[in-house]
């Protein structure tokens, strides 16, 4: 559309929201009829409480101490625990005598058995708080390991996402979590969502579930100076697609089945005029920040800009949804082959999640633009066009920050499309907030087109 590619461009003043009457974002209400209503008609506007700042780290030993933590959990992964950001956060608690117990072997792209592995730890011990210092996949582990803490009796599928798992609402109470993101872009320190890898399946899935959120998110960009350029630039794709993706998804007023009970209300509920607020903000910080962000890790000013984008992003997708760009993303990762990305210090094969997430992006938004023909710009060009120069957009700022040339540059071909649509289809919980239909068919065109970038 033309304000998703103003924002990518920087062109704030393309945007004219009012003119724009589109399903995607008329977010007009589904009347019920005979006392029932199909489609929803409420969203639900939730949020972490942010504390950001350089150096704002310092203030987390206060905060325990005021919370009167008696044994703090304090996860991270190996590779951060010798690093300035847990060493600040370490520092404050030994200042303010808080006593503590770490666990450090969070796995990168966390999968089910690295989340037992932590849970089993946070089960040993009485742990009244948890802390969290990493990127997503250290705050996805420690709030798994909080939430089956909190309910021991529970089966590890009881809350995982249908339909892997059970999808059961959670009703009991979580201790408090407060994380300290080192990476800018899952924006998990916002959501109540953790994802990981179920081997069983080679597929990613999760647990949402506003329980889940973190109590506190203490955003200190000066974290962010220690990620390294293929990091940044990944976390940043990450930032990108949650924006771009909640914004375009599903409005929420056609969401169905409307809840029966508020509880059944999922955490991801449709584009809506709140987190669209926060996407465009998101966007235009991408757009201003995230070249320079990725090309010179010095840039405060670009890395805190960052930092902040993935706060916002998180924010907006948090409660709107992401849909395709993401539900592909998760056998892309769960199939990896032997793909390493640069920059990520693991001993296993990896697809970094911001990565496999934008490699289908052009594809994924030439396919949904025709969902919002009226927000294009057609001056120069046919409506049936948006697609195509959205595509052309995001192909050049994905080529200007050297992304590998498509899913062939990480391993695979077009024999591995059954397997990638077959690991998409459980992710209806992303997928159905897709703003176009699409089918099985549909996914394998969107894989093949995206076997190659440029």
């Amino acid at each position: 559309s033309r304000r998703a590619r103003a924002e990518l461009t920087g062109d704030f003043a393309a945007f004219s929201p009012l003119r724009c009457r589109c399903p995607a974002h008329s977010h007009a209400h589904t009347h019920h009829q005979g006392g029932s209503r199909v489609h929803t008609y409420i969203y639900r506007m939730a949020s972490a409480n942010i504390r950001y700042g350089e150096g704002v780290t310092r203030e987390i030993g206060m905060d325990l101490h005021n919370m009167g933590a008696q044994n703090v959990c304090l996860m991270t992964d190996t590779n951060l625990s010798g690093l300035p950001p847990v060493r600040a956060v370490l520092d404050s608690l030994v200042q303010h005598g808080v006593k503590y117990k770490c666990y450090n072997n969070v796995r990168v792209e966390p999968t089910d058995s690295s989340f037992k592995e932590a849970i089993n730890f946070a089960k040993k011990e009485d742990f009244d708080v948890y802390v969290a210092v990493g990127g997503g996949s250290v705050i996805d582990t420690c709030k798994a390991a909080n939430l089956y803490a909190s309910h021991p009796e529970a089966d590890f599928l009881d809350f995982v996402n249908a339909p892997i798992g059970k999808g059961k609402p959670i009703t009991g109470t979580l201790k408090p979590l407060i994380a300290v993101p080192t990476t800018a872009g899952t924006g998990s320190e916002t959501t109540g969502v953790a994802i990981f890898d179920y081997e069983p399946l080679k597929a990613k899935t999760g647990i949402a579930n506003r329980a889940l959120r973190p109590v506190l998110g203490i955003v200190d960009p000066l974290h962010t100076l220690h990620m390294p350029q293929r990091v940044a630039a990944n976390s940043g794709f990450d930032v990108l697609c949650h924006a771009l993706e909640s914004y375009t998804a599903l409005p929420y007023s056609q969401r169905s089945p409307c809840p029966s009970n508020p509880l059944l209300r999922p955490a991801y509920q449709g584009s809506n005029p709140i987190s669209d607020v926060w996407a465009r903000h998101a966007l235009h910080f991408v757009a201003k920040y995230m070249k320079r962000a990725v090309r010179n890790p010095d840039d405060i000013e670009a890395r805190s800009s960052m930092h902040l984008a993935s706060v916002f992003a998180g924010i907006g997708f948090g409660n709107a949804g992401v849909h395709l760009c993401h539900g592909m993303s998760y056998p892309i990762a769960g199939n990896v082959k032997t793909f390493k990305a640069k920059d990520y210090n693991v001993d296993h094969p990896i697809v970094p999640h911001g990565l496999s997430v934008v490699l289908t992006s052009p594809a994924v938004f030439a396919f949904t633009a025709s969902m919002c023909p009226e927000c294009t710009d057609i001056r120069n060009v046919k409506r049936a066009d948006a697609g195509r120069i959205l595509a052309e957009t995001l192909r050049n700022f994905l080529f200007d920050l050297e992304v590998e040339d498509g899913l062939s540059a990480i391993g695979y071909n077009q024999q591995d499309v059954p397997d990638l649509v077959k690991g998409t289809i459980p992710q209806e919980r992303v997928t159905k907030l897709s703003p176009r239909s699409h089918t099985e068919e549909d996914l394998s065109e969107l894989f093949i087109a995206s076997m190659k970038l440029y």
